[in-house]
């Protein structure tokens, strides 16, 4: 039976409800100083403001060593209502010192699944998908050990891995590397970031392999493509790929959460929802936020 792996234990896909496919309720890098997400309060009062707006799940994408804080997910997740996926994997480079990534060097691939299906740390807190990320326009080498370590984890596992785009591009060098050489079937892989670089053609071309298509992170001040998506989802709904679309509000700042004034996961449903109603049509955007992400994430785990 396929689950969708909650930090409270596996759900059927159908029980997600309304679902942000991509976000963070806990993250921290040395690239964004003074920005971190750590409060509890805060990620609690950002879950109930996404849960006043409709919400039901939060798949959050932090992983290994940026501050998940995986034990607080559980408590938060009930008492908000608000079902919540946590993930394991590793991020670019620039986010971690020499020394954590030297820890991980020979067992990169163990660490994922073991918090696939042990537990984050001392938690217990399984995670629900791994994390990988690639370059700009490129994939480095340690874009490729990790995406190696993260198709390891995948054939033990099941698990789907989701794929920080820098600025939306590199999408089909990343599948021709997990899909191609690594034996990942492409629907247990989600592309995140697209929405940052609209090329239509890409788009399409991704859809084909049958991946998802992560659009991702509205109203960011150094991203100024919001006006493009609902053409772009739009365009892929039109050729018939509607079913692998997934919305997320991608909150990786503190200044960014609604409850410290900005747009925060609130915005997903508040104003990017009926935007896109109005582009293609309230029953496509009821799937996209429900159905989808069920697909997307749900796997039979092994």
């Amino acid at each position: 039976m396929s689950a969708v792996r909650t930090v409270l234990g596996d759900v059927p896909p159908a029980g997600l409800g309304v679902c942000d496919a991509h976000d963070h309720l806990f993250f921290g890098s040395p690239r964004l100083p003074g920005q971190e997400l750590r409060s509890v309060p805060a990620a609690r009062a950002e879950l109930v403001a996404f849960r006043e707006q409709g919400g039901g799940a939060v798949v959050q994408w932090t992983p290994y060593g940026l501050g998940r804080r995986a034990a607080d997910l559980p408590p938060l997740s009930r008492e908000t209502g608000v079902h919540v996926v946590a993930a394991t994997g590793l991020h670019q480079a620039v986010h971690y010192d020499e020394g954590t990534l030297a820890g991980l060097r020979s067992r990169l691939a163990e660490v994922f699944v073991s918090e696939l299906t042990v537990g984050i740390g001392t938690s217990g807190v399984r995670a629900g998908l791994v994390k990988v990320a690639g370059g700009f326009h490129a994939l480095d080498a340690h874009a490729r050990w990790t995406m190696t370590a993260a198709a390891e984890a995948h054939h033990a596992t099941g698990a789907t891995i989701t794929v920080h785009l820098e600025m939306g591009t590199g999408a089909l060098d990343v599948l021709d590397l997990l899909c191609g050489e690594l034996g990942v079937p492409p629907h247990r892989v989600v592309l995140g970031h697209l929405n940052r670089f609209p090329d239509l053609v890409v788009h399409r071309q991704a859809a084909e392999s049958g991946c998802y298509l992560a659009f991702d992170g509205p109203s960011l001040a150094h991203h100024a493509t919001d006006w493009r998506m609902p053409e772009a989802v739009r365009a892929l709904a039109d050729a018939g790929f509607g079913d692998r679309v997934l919305l997320g509000a991608d909150t990786t700042t503190a200044a960014a959460r609604s409850v410290d004034g900005g747009p925060g996961m609130p915005h997903l449903l508040r104003r990017v929802r009926p935007r896109l109603v109005h582009a293609v049509g309230e029953e496509l955007v009821e799937r996209i936020l429900t159905e989808n992400p069920g697909r997307a994430f749900g796997t039979e785990w092994r």
